[in-house]
């Protein structure tokens, strides 16, 4: 197996200390920023039964708020505009305070990376595990409006919870070119002064521009690691999210009571919470991390397999168990979602790597819960979308199980002949050295031989002047 990717950071993360108060920060941020959309699902049968919407319609409150940048929404006859004005303005919301939650964790934690992700995602869970009685609580107190003002207020934690993400690392060439600036007010007046504050300003532009390009780092598309992780997580997000979008309705369509469909939520919760932590502690370990690809496929693949035998489940006690296995297959697919994109891409690209798996990734997201709806509307049964959700997922996790084989086979073999280049260059080097070590040993010889003849006609010519001369 390859090593993960160099983190190519200018420092050293601190594997701890303050970053146990940023894990707990992202808790709070991933928690409300996953659990939201899929906890006003407790809601829809009411708004569906209030505008006199399809299932497929009212499935798209959940994927535009999940895809967070897709703005177009439908309008019901009754001048309901809901996935427009709400799912658009919170999903960008919740973009907005996830994207710094996920990335904040690679700046502060490297070797104790995968348990420190565990530990942050598991606020997903620990959240919908709250909301999903809470809002039911709530709706049959304030009704869904009033529900919907109190969470809004709910989410204003948020703002704490950023409120911990301290920045780390060297300081950044823009304070440098700042505190470079301020000296030259300092101590340089008239021209010389000017001349050097407009180099520093056009090279703060160029900063810009590069910043730009570090954010946006379109390399990334020629990155073979990259490209197999961004296919299989396009096909995985078709059929992700639906089945928890679906599962409250589900349950009350088949005769159980509201509570009792709700606690299926919180049930696929408590497991998801423990499944996290869980499954970064195994990930951590000498024997998953190295093929922690291999895992994070596998764990696909069983979601997709707990959806496909979801039909089956004709009881209560049948959706328990579902949500029982369904909670430890998500559980372990969030865990490691953005891990092995960090192991394949390193650290110092990540920050770019999540902004375009993100953009593209938003579109399947979008378009999973609808697809699930339109299902549903067609065929007046909920299994044709678990089927589908559920076919997605296993040829998601085989196809990445297979091209991250075919993957780590290409690295050792561009590996093996990059030693192998390394190794006939450095033969070539020593060849060159030890020819020219012979050469100058020629030339040491022949200036040696060299000598001796001249002292020796030297000495020949003071011996021939010192003879004595003929009378």
């Amino acid at each position: 197996m390859p090593p993960p990717a160099d983190t190519g950071l200018a420092y050293t993360p601190p594997d701890g200390q303050w970053g146990w108060a940023v894990v707990f920060g992202a808790f709070i941020s991933i928690g409300f920023s996953y659990a939201f959309p899929k906890g006003i699902a407790i809601f829809f049968k009411e708004i569906q039964d209030f505008f006199g919407t399809s299932y497929s319609e009212i499935a798209w409150v959940s994927s535009i708020m999940l895809a967070a940048t897709y703005g177009g929404g439908k309008n019901n006859e009754n001048g309901g505009n809901i996935p427009l004005f709400y799912s658009l303005t919170v999903g960008l919301g919740l973009a907005l305070n996830l994207q710094p939650s996920v990335i904040i964790i690679g700046k502060y934690f490297l070797k104790r990376r995968p348990i420190a992700n565990g530990l942050a995602m598991a606020g997903s869970p620990v959240m919908l595990c709250t909301l999903a009685p809470l809002n039911q609580f709530l709706f049959d107190t304030f009704g869904w409006r009033g529900s919907f003002f109190i969470l809004g207020a709910l989410l204003l934690n948020c703002c704490v919870a950023g409120a911990l993400f301290r920045p780390i690392g060297p300081t950044s060439e823009r304070q440098k070119n700042k505190e470079a600036k301020g000296a030259v007010r300092e101590k340089t007046d008239g021209g010389i002064a000017e001349i050097g504050e407009k180099n520093m300003e056009t090279k703060e532009d160029r900063d810009c521009c590069e910043n730009f390009n570090k954010f946006l780092d379109l390399s990334l598309f020629k990155h073979r690691g990259f490209l197999i992780y961004l296919i299989g997580n396009v096909l995985m997000f078709l059929g992700f999210f639906a089945p928890i979008v679906f599962l409250a309705p589900y349950a009350k369509h088949r005769g159980i009571d509201e509570y009792s469909a709700a606690f299926l939520l919180s049930i696929l919760a408590i497991v998801d919470m423990i499944a996290r932590p869980a499954t970064g502690l195994l990930a951590n370990s000498k024997w998953v991390r190295p093929r922690i690809q291999y895992f994070f496929s596998f764990s696909i693949a069983f979601n997709g397999v707990c959806h496909l035998l979801c039909p089956l489940a004709t009881s209560y006690m049948g959706l328990v168990i579902y949500s029982i296995f369904f909670g430890l297959a998500f559980g372990m697919v969030c865990a490691m979602l953005f891990e092995t994109l960090m192991d394949l891409v390193g650290a110092s690209r990540f920050t770019s790597a999540v902004g375009l798996v993100t953009i593209v990734e938003c579109c399947t997201i979008l378009l999973g819960p609808p697809i699930g709806g339109t299902l549903i509307d067609t065929f007046g049964d909920y299994k044709y979308m678990f089927i589908k959700c559920g076919a997605v997922m296993v040829l998601a996790g085989t196809f990445l199980f297979v091209m991250n084989y075919y993957n780590y086979r290409m690295l050792a073999k561009e590996e093996k002949k990059r030693m192998k280049e390394d190794g006939e260059k450095k033969d070539n080097e020593d060849a060159r050295t030890k020819e020219g070590e012979r050469n100058v040993k020629a030339v040491e010889k022949i200036q040696d031989v060299n000598e001796t003849a001249l002292k020796k006609e030297e000495n020949g010519l003071k011996n021939g002047a010192n003879l004595p001369t003929e009378p």
